[in-house]
């Protein structure tokens, strides 16, 4: 029986990686020093410098380093924040545990990124930031919403939690907002052994304010200026991530190989892929994406040969419970719908095999005809 094709595989990293990894580790046992310490600073550096950004703040998660950097930015109770629909509603919550209400623009339908003309409807006297996700590992419409923040006298925020390494117009993305918040939870294109994050700005005051607010609010040791948060990167996690940092570009290439390879091949008229991208530094391909109007039909009969897909995102941000106020674009959010109604993922981790990546390219082109 052929083995199915996971839609992860960590078990597969290199051997070279993980001996690494292990002597990091017992670097950081030995050590003696496990919170904030050298490990810590040597990534923020490093990742810093990988962004293009003058300061890295190592925090305990993507949400976390959404939610520092807006309160950093002093947004809070009576402020909205506009944002997508189509994201993992941590984006949400981080407005939410603000204080702030989130406002939600529709999508571009053929990136699912926010449409820069959809948020220019969402503005509005209480409106403070814009939040953009770089989402699939593309690239957002950056020089339009950089250009309306600085007409509206706006923050922008992005977040990067799916986009390490992606690149708008020759900047990285990460380096154009105020601020800009990354998660390295293990499945993305950059992962941590567990939880972890980072904020990232070009502006020293703004990332002392996030150092302040991840440790308690502290300007030293038991002076409490600001009511902070505890949200340590841990010396553990720096130091993994500062060895695996060394693997990201080529796994960023084997991904980018990978897609190409779905986009040249993939032709079932069911099947409708993304817009490609104009500029290949602009998409570092955490998730490939297709749409189908019969899509858990088209889920179980790729099942059936063996590969397995998820849906990312089946539910808008607006329609969760959690959700108790929220704005949406006064022409409201249809493209955001259809795309959660259609979309899933297929595998595209750098660790797939050219065999596996021509079976899932077979099985997406032999699915028999749909029923009525």
């Amino acid at each position: 029986m052929t083995a199915s094709i996971a839609f992860n595989d960590f078990r597969r990293e290199p051997e070279a990686l993980q001996l690494a990894l292990l002597a990091a580790a017992e670097r950081v046992i030995r050590s003696g020093w496990w919170v904030l310490g050298r490990e810590v600073q040597a990534f923020e550096q490093a990742w810093a410098l990988h962004c293009g950004t003058a300061h890295a703040v190592g925090v305990a998660n993507g949400l976390d380093a959404i939610e520092i950097g807006l309160r950093a930015l002093g947004i809070g109770p009576g402020d909205e924040v506009i944002t997508t629909p189509v994201t993992a509603y941590a984006t949400t919550l981080a407005i939410q545990r603000c204080g702030a209400l989130p406002v939600f623009a529709d999508i571009d339908p053929s990136t699912a990124c926010l449409a820069t003309e959809s948020v220019a409807t969402c503005i509005g006297p209480a409106t403070r930031a814009v939040l953009p996700v770089h989402l699939y590992g593309r690239a957002a419409d950056l020089d339009g919403l950089e250009e309306l923040c600085r007409s509206h006298g706006l923050h922008l925020v992005e977040d990067c939690a799916q986009a390490h390494g992606a690149r708008h117009l020759d900047r990285p993305v990460g380096s154009v907002g105020r601020c800009a918040a990354w998660s390295f939870y293990p499945t993305k294109n950059l992962g941590a052994i567990g939880d972890a994050g980072a904020l990232t700005t070009a502006d020293a005051e703004l990332a002392r304010v996030a150092r302040s607010l991840r440790n308690y609010g502290q300007s030293d040791r038991y002076h409490h200026d600001l009511a902070g948060m505890n949200s340590r990167l841990d010396e553990l996690q720096a130091a993994l991530l500062s060895e695996r940092l060394g693997w990201l570009d080529a796994w960023t290439h084997r991904r980018r190989e990978i897609a190409g390879h779905y986009r040249s091949r993939i032709h079932h008229p069911l099947l409708t892929p993304m817009a490609e991208p104009q500029d290949p530094s602009s998409h570092v391909h955490h998730l490939y994406v297709l749409r189908t109007p019969q899509r858990e039909w088209v889920q179980a009969q790729l099942a059936e040969q063996g590969v397995s897909t998820l849906i990312h995102y089946p539910l808008p941000c607006t329609r969760q419970k959690a959700l108790a106020g929220h704005r949406i674009a006064p022409g409201g959010i249809p493209h955001a719908l259809e795309h959660c109604r259609t979309c899933f993922s297929l595998p595209i981790h750098p660790f797939l095999q050219d065999d596996e990546v021509k079976r899932v390219i077979d099985a997406c082109n032999e699915l028999p005809d749909a029923p009525a």
